[in-house]
């Protein structure tokens, strides 16, 4: 009696038990991130392509014409056969008996988007001839969809089987970020598409797109459209459209993603100047202007003007209720220089105090957008120097050093936190040290359980310095791949580097497989090469 592992390694291994618990690493090679609970059996089931189909179960509340649903199963049948179109199909017999992944979920969520409260939650039953999936929304049924797809495996003749499972899973953290940075260099509509196909696969659920910073502003504003005209590097090449926005927002949501904006403020806005006037601070030099430029303008009412219809035009465009609002490295010296900037400080009682300056302006923009009725997230800066914390709502920690002194701050506060200072993965580094993003600890500070909710989830950053098209998806998968199970999978069972090792080697298989050029862990190979190259 044996069972097969699936994956790239397809040799059976000999056991004695008739279930293996998900402790073992031989039944978890390949499935990514773990389950929650997953038991797999030695019991093996044939799969054809032409007698297998995904459909909806007769109690689900979503049926045929489900938007998400409808364009997963064609998604997932070709992840789960990625040779049927081969010309050669070795598979193609007619004795089969039909095999059916039926699909059940509580709730009609066809036509929304994911937000903050959605349930990824599922339960996966594998036996003869039919699979069955339920969840309570169409978010997790995608989830547990891509699950289904990493548990079929081939042998050496190109044959697809299937192991009888049992498997209840839902993720330990709520947000599971992937932010790109598209102003120091501009990344293709197609490259932050494929980023979101493997954010998929790894069960990431928010896309953080730094969409704007100093060096361009590739944003297509239709109010200002001066911002990208003067702002991009290139104002017809290097720009995102209303149609691209719409485009990679329709793609994320499909797949059970969110697309969170972020427009950083009043630090890391030099590329708007070029398209706005006077909205920012003029630098003197010996008590003249120097002809350079610093932050945003903090004492104008001509800014807050035109962040009102910035971010107005922003939360049409963008349909999740959180928006980003940077507020982090702003330097002081320009406004110190600037007599303008001094006078309103004396005006309203700030004295000296820049980082007074900087809470009222980054409390009027939050003002803004609540307005909107959009939750605004700050990087950790706006925390560190606000004495009025009741505006801030999340707090996203950054900083290296003693970050979860800062998480344990921030939720002694009573304030949301998302965790990414662990998980910068834009400076060049070796593969192998995914373990470092591995064995990460979000809540392993001092505080209450009601405090230790508040950590929302945490979020992997691939800043664009040193990173463009040619290089981003090597420099993030699979190390990405470790946080993703960190913030998905019980860390009670993952916490060991030896027994996952295998499992993520595996799954980068697959990842080369679909067409992501994930690095290598280490020596060794895949059975399917990447192919594009």
């Amino acid at each position: 009696m044996y069972a097969f592992r699936p994956g790239c390694h397809n040799r059976p291994i000999f056991i004695l038990q008739l279930l293996i618990n998900v402790q073992s690493a031989d039944t978890v090679e390949g499935v990514w991130p773990l389950p929650q609970d997953f038991t797999s059996s030695m019991e093996q089931y044939p799969l054809n392509p032409h007698t297998f189909h995904f459909g909806y179960g007769k109690q689900s509340v979503a049926q045929r014409g489900c938007s998400v649903l409808d364009s997963a199963f064609k998604r997932y049948f070709s992840l789960v056969f990625p040779d049927y179109s081969s010309a050669n199909d070795v598979l193609e017999f007619s004795k089969d008996k039909p095999f059916t992944a039926e699909i059940s979920v509580d709730h009609d969520h066809c036509d929304d988007y994911p937000n903050e409260e959605s349930s990824e939650r599922y339960n996966l039953s594998v036996s003869e001839r039919k699979a069955v999936l339920n969840a309570e929304t169409v978010w997790g049924a995608v989830r547990g969809l891509e699950t289904f797809s990493q548990l079929v495996y081939q042998d050496d003749s190109g044959s697809y089987f299937v192991n009888k499972t049992e498997i209840v899973d839902f993720p330990r953290f709520q947000f599971r970020g992937i932010l790109l940075d598209t102003s120091r260099h501009f990344l293709p509509v197609q490259t932050i598409l494929k980023t979101l196909d493997a954010m998929a696969y790894n069960k990431f659920n928010v896309f953080h797109w730094h969409i704007v910073d100093d060096p361009s502003f590739p944003y297509q504003s239709c109010t200002f459209p001066n911002l990208s005209s003067k702002g991009a590097f290139h104002p017809m090449t290097h720009i995102y459209t209303q149609s691209d926005v719409r485009r990679v927002i329709s793609y994320a949501r499909l797949r059970g993603i969110r697309v969170l904006p972020e427009f950083d403020s009043p630090g890391h806005t030099s590329s708007w100047g070029k398209g706005q006037s006077n909205l920012l601070t003029p630098c003197y030099r010996s008590g003249i202007p120097s002809g350079t430029f610093g932050p945003v303008n903090p004492a104008l009412p001509s800014t807050y003007q035109f962040m009102a219809r910035l971010f107005q035009e922003v939360s049409s465009v963008f349909p999740d209720s959180f928006i980003h609002l940077g507020g982090d490295e702003v330097d002081f010296s320009c406004w110190r220089s600037n007599p303008d900037i001094r006078t309103f400080m004396q005006k309203m009682g700030f004295g000296v105090d820049f980082a007074k300056l900087q809470a009222f302006y980054m409390e009027s923009i939050v003002n803004i957008t609540s307005a909107l009725k959009k939750t605004s997230i700050v990087w950790q800066d706006v925390f560190d120097y606000h004495k009025r914390r009741s505006s801030l709502s999340v707090v996203e920690v950054w900083r290296a050093g003693c970050y979860l002194c800062e998480v344990r701050k921030v939720a002694k506060a009573g304030l949301r936190v998302i965790l990414a200072s662990p998980w910068y993965l834009d400076q060049p580094g070796p593969t192998h040290d995914w373990a470092r993003y591995y064995t990460v600890w979000p809540l392993a500070f001092k505080g209450t359980d009601k405090q230790k909710k508040l950590v929302i989830g945490g979020e992997v950053c691939m800043w664009g310095e040193y990173v463009d098209a040619t290089n981003l998806t090597p420099r993030l998968w699979p190390r990405a791949s470790a946080a993703a199970e960190r913030l998905w999978s019980d860390e009670r069972r993952t916490s060991n580097v030896d027994q996952a090792f295998p499992r993520l080697q595996d799954f980068r298989c697959k990842l080369v497989r679909r067409g992501i050029q994930a690095e290598p862990l280490y020596i060794g190979h895949c059975k399917h090469e990447f192919q594009g190259v």
